[in-house]
């Protein structure tokens, strides 16, 4: 063979290998490439929400923010000194990884050590070494909110996988003192922190503050880049909370009335102390009452309702002094004016209205109707008055509206049955209103009208927080105020003197008050049922001191007691904390 051709041929062979070669190499590039692709698609189009999520789960830090929650005040009102009523308290979930009990002779140390320190019985003590025996779960919860002096006591134990976590909650220094003014911080469905009843509840938003958030970008071993970019929305504290209320007056009249509903086996019962002038309240309490830091304890959620703002009722004669405060006004009857008292009004209602007792009082002024409670003689005032003119005068008073107390549950009485009869003539329910049957009020309400005529005849709105304090420290106060005007001077001047002849001279006599002079009016009403009014009643007192410059209105209400009269019930508490008070804020005796 010629050797060039050999060598021609050779390397022929050899561009074809090389071009084999190239195509399998360039057929290669494309599967990879293709490949490549199909894995990029994959990863950024099909499943990009996986592969974010995890991407930030590695690089970027995202923080939520807590807000504190506001805190609220009692003062001295003398003074100024303020003192805790809600604050935030840190306590410790005690918690235990059973998965580090080495075994079940491990785990009955632990139960056993666990059920002496927490006082457990034998039903307790079984049902947590059930649990912790099985020694499969990393945080299995004994004990919340725990003091850190029992917590500090129970690391000196030394047991194995016993863990504890530090919590916030909601605390009242106070306890039960003012408890259905403050209500209390429950759970909604998500577990979430919300105030309940009362301030807690009405100023929720305002307490709770708004959260905020940090996110940013962390090394992997997640440390946080500076220069990775970040959002930062800083949390806002909740706002703090002054309320008008005295503590020492809230704490001795409150006692006073538990005193009572005690000694005369009452069911329940509500009290009011308001500042005339400003419509403040200094006291405010309802019975029975409880513990806020306990509130999953009480027997029944109707406790948690505060009787004073809640719970209309039929207030009975303590409204006898509105009605007729209206007539006096309108000028259709004066203090001395006569009225004769022939016995039971017939052919009004289905049943005749009589007196108490059936008594037959003959000739009566009205200030004697007031002193000795002349049922039918407040039917002849609103007659004269007109029923028009009465609704008119309740409105203006505030009946059968909300007072807008700054607590949560306020309900309104109800003045609705004085407009079923379209007629302005005289009928049963304006009759029996005119006495405080068939309508119905709250105590709060009840206080706030005889601070009307306390206060000259001017209704002020009342308020139970005096302060706000922002976290941005801005301070927002409580100005008093007016209103409407309601009655003119001359009348509230007027009925002030009737109601102290009341309490000199009638029914209200142990109400007095050695050197002042003191306004007043009883109330015992029956209480309503089916088919009818029952033997049961409700007793109430409205009175206010001095009376030439009032500086409190007390409202004292109780329940179904086992007496038969409120002169007899209410007055004696009346007395003694109006006492209180008048020496509580310096009053010189005037009479």
């Amino acid at each position: 063979m010629n050797p060039v051709s050999y060598r021609q041929q050779n390397k022929d062979v050899k561009k074809g290998s090389i071009h084999i070669r190239i195509r399998v190499l360039f057929i290669l590039i494309i599967l990879v490439s293709v490949a490549i692709c199909s894995n990029l698609f994959l990863i950024m189009i099909m499943q990009h929400d996986f592969y974010t999520a995890m991407a930030a789960g590695s690089h970027e830090m995202y923080e939520q923010l807590f807000p504190k929650r506001g805190e609220v005040f009692i003062q001295d009102s003398r003074s100024g000194e303020e003192y805790p009523l809600a604050i935030n308290r840190d306590y410790f979930t005690v918690y235990i990884n059973t998965k580090k009990l080495v075994d079940e002779e491990e785990a009955e140390d632990v139960t056993k050590k666990i059920s002496e320190f927490f006082g457990y019985d034998d039903e307790e003590k079984l049902s947590l070494f059930l649990k912790i025996n099985e020694r499969d779960d990393p945080y299995e919860p004994i004990e919340k909110k725990v003091e850190e002096s029992k917590v500090e006591k129970l690391r000196e134990l030394n047991l194995t996988g016993l863990g504890f976590v530090r919590r916030p909650y909601r605390y009242y220094p106070e306890g039960e003192l003012a408890a259905h003014v403050v209500g209390f911080v429950g759970k909604n469905e998500d577990g979430m922190d919300i105030g309940r009843y009362g301030v807690e509840g009405y100023w929720q938003n305002q307490l709770a503050g708004s959260g905020g958030f940090f996110e940013g970008f962390r090394t992997a071993v997640g440390e946080w880049i500076p220069l990775g970019g970040r959002s930062f929305q800083p949390a806002e504290d909740g706002t703090d909370l002054l309320l008008s209320v005295d503590r020492t007056v809230q704490y001795m009249a409150c006692k006073r009335m538990q005193e009572a509903i005690d000694e005369y086996e009452a069911s329940g019962g509500a009290l009011v102390v308001i500042e005339p002038e400003t419509g403040a309240i200094r006291a405010m309490c309802s019975f029975p009452d409880f513990d806020p830091n306990k509130y999953n304890e009480v027997e029944s959620i109707e406790i948690f309702n505060n009787t004073a703002i809640f719970t209309p009722y039929e207030p009975g004669s303590i409204f006898k002094p509105v009605t007729m405060a209206a007539a006096i006004n309108e000028g259709v009857v004066e203090p001395d004016s006569v009225f004769e008292d022939t016995g039971p009004i017939e052919d009004l209602c289905m049943k005749p209205i009589n007196n108490a007792e059936g008594t037959v009082y003959g000739k009566q002024t009205m200030t004697q109707v007031l002193e000795n409670s002349v049922n039918t003689g407040m039917v002849h005032v609103v007659e004269k008055l007109g029923k028009y003119n009465f609704i008119d005068y309740l409105e203006n008073f505030g009946f059968g509206m909300k007072e807008g107390i700054e607590l949560d549950s306020e309900v309104s009485g109800t003045i609705e049955t004085l407009r079923e009869i379209k007629k302005d003539k005289l009928d049963c329910y304006t009759a029996t209103a005119s006495f405080g049957q068939g309508i119905t009020a709250t105590p709060l309400q009840m206080a706030s009208a005889f601070a009307t005529i306390a206060n000259g005849g001017i209704l002020m709105r009342p308020f139970i927080v005096e302060e706000i304090r922002y976290a941005n420290g801005k301070v927002e106060k409580t100005k008093p105020k007016e209103i409407k005007r309601v009655l003119d001077k001359r009348t509230a001047s007027l009925l002030s003197g009737m109601l102290v002849s009341v309490i000199d001279n009638g029914q209200s006599q142990n109400a007095q008050v050695d050197g002042y002079y003191v306004a007043g009016k009883t109330g015992t009403a029956q209480i309503a049922g089916k088919g009818g009014y029952t033997d049961e009643t409700n007793h109430s007192f409205v009175g206010f001191a001095p009376v030439d410059d009032p500086a409190f209105v007390i409202v004292i209400k109780i329940e179904k007691p086992k007496r038969k009269y409120a002169s007899y019930t209410t007055t004696p508490v009346f007395r003694d904390i109006a006492e209180f008070l008048l020496k509580y804020y310096q009053v010189s005796p005037v009479r």
